[in-house]
């Protein structure tokens, strides 16, 4: 077993675990630390919540899900979990305003919220004003509590800025060799390891060498393998700390302008770029997950992950979208059309990364809209999800790009309904003609979310939806909530 040496509420710690063992596995069962405690196990409940930050002076800490977090990623990291907030007797302004606010019952879940107050607070300046509806939803959207009805942990949220509050310096310097951030990479053994490259060479060379081996990034999905269905993860290459897949910078290709999106950028790293270029994608991210796993999912690994019901590629197939796809010897370019090939399929060799994403801009002619049909508001996976792009010009659209992911074995256009609206006026007529073509586009599949008459339906519903958008511009066709 391999070492991970970080540190664990302040203090210097060294562990050996298994290539799959989970940072909730690492604490309770090697560390003895059963303040954090397991709910669901796949990342959807909130009890398991923790914070890591890089070690440094001033480090910023980020709420995770223990439970589906690969434990070695925290290598030179810094891990504070509820029983490292109390110092010196004085507690944490989480701790103290929810024990104020009665915003505890049961206590099962208190530590995972206390967490994700942690993590709000300490990203506060002094002079931030009250938190917002959305501030709070944002970060306490990803912890369940079944006696509460939340107001009392809401009233902890809003109380706690009333309380000071300093991180003693234990949290916030190394002073060991075990807060370097390049220590000794963990050994390979024969059939078990974990190996964190941290150059795409290294990452290509390692792909080549190992090709059975299962990429990680944030895990939120891969980790769902060994928490839900007990299946070892005995191979693993982290991709976290690959310096070229961490990166946004603007750029062209095949005379678009954009941005290439590192695979590895986090959607909470994406969301500004998406808030100043794309309002409707940014709003997307609201329901693509829970405050902790947006901090952990990648964009590269929800394309890499070939789901039909990924939330971000019919966003990205709208906006014609490519990807860069590297082996240890070249890289080449392809259109995110012809990535997904088959059911969780796609058009990488067994040698080869998703390394990069880039994202037109979209011209200011330009509209975007991205709809998501759940069962839940928040915190759930799609049933139907449809993103449509266009312009109008002299009362016609133009443009037209559809697509949608819960209608096929893979995320894709609907290139048939797009035809029927390309240059059409925008009339009942029209859309319901390219509600027609929708069946030919499709044969949804049926399953336990839904029925493929109910997504037929539903997405044919959407092309309804735009058309309302359309021909009652200033005017909600549906209630906006935050998340909506």
């Amino acid at each position: 077993m391999a070492s991970i040496e970080f540190l664990f509420n302040g203090a210097p710690q060294q562990c050996h675990a298994s290539p799959d063992t989970s940072i909730l596995t690492l604490l309770r069962e090697h560390l003895g630390a059963t303040g954090t405690k397991e709910g669901c196990a796949s990342g959807d409940c909130g009890a398991c919540t923790v914070a890591i930050g890089a070690t440094g002076s001033t480090p910023k800490y980020q709420s995770v899900n223990a439970c589906i977090t690969p434990a070695h990623q925290l290598q030179g990291k810094s891990l504070v979990t509820v029983e490292g907030l109390a110092v010196d007797g004085q507690l944490h302004p989480a701790q103290t305003a929810m024990i104020e606010c009665h915003g505890s019952q049961c206590g099962f879940c208190t530590p995972g919220i206390v967490m994700s107050l942690f993590t709000l607070y300490e990203s506060l300046a002094a002079d931030t004003p009250p938190l917002t509806n959305q501030q709070l939803e944002a970060t306490l959207g990803g912890n369940l509590c079944r006696c509460t009805g939340y107001r009392p942990i809401r009233d902890a949220a809003l109380h706690m800025q009333h309380h000071g509050h300093t991180l003693p310096n234990l949290y916030h310097f190394c002073s060991s060799s075990y807060c370097t951030e390049s220590s000794a990479q963990p050994q390979v053994e024969a059939e078990s390891f974990f190996k964190q490259p941290t150059s795409l060479a290294d990452l290509t060379k390692a792909r080549a060498r190992f090709p059975n081996a299962r990429l990680v990034a944030g895990g939120t999905d891969l980790w769902l393998e060994t928490t839900q269905r007990l299946m070892p993860l005995n191979q693993l290459i982290d991709v976290s700390r690959v310096e070229e897949l961490l990166t946004i910078e603007a750029a062209e290709l095949n005379n678009q302008a954009g941005w290439w999106v590192g695979a590895g950028v986090t959607y909470t790293q994406l969301e500004p770029l998406l808030k100043a270029n794309f309002p409707a994608f940014a709003h997307l991210l609201n329901r693509l997950g829970s405050q902790q796993i947006r901090n952990r999912g990648t964009l590269g690994g929800n394309i890499a992950n070939a789901s039909p019901i990924g939330d971000t590629p019919p966003a990205l197939l709208v906006l014609d979208a490519w990807v860069e796809i590297a082996n240890a010897n070249a890289t080449r370019h392809l259109s995110l059309d012809n990535f997904f090939v088959d059911y969780k399929k796609t058009a990488l060799d067994v040698d080869e990364v998703l390394s990069r994403i880039f994202i037109p801009r979209l011209p200011s002619s330009h509209k975007l809209h991205i709809w998501k049909l759940s069962k839940r508001r928040e915190d759930d996976i799609s049933v139907i999800l449809g993103a449509f792009s266009y312009r109008v010009e002299d009362g016609r659209l133009r443009d037209v790009r559809m697509a949608f992911g819960g209608m096929a074995a893979i995320p894709k256009r609907a290139l048939a309904a797009e035809k029927a609206l390309e240059n059409q006026l925008i009339t009942p007529e029209s859309f319901h003609l390219a509600q027609a073509a929708l069946r030919t586009d499709f044969s949804p599949m049926d399953d336990v979310r839904g029925s493929k008459s109910y997504r037929q339906q539903a997405a044919a519903n959407l092309i309804e939806r735009l058309y309302l958008t359309l021909s009652t511009p200033n005017q909600e066709v549906m209630l906006h909530a935050y998340a909506h």
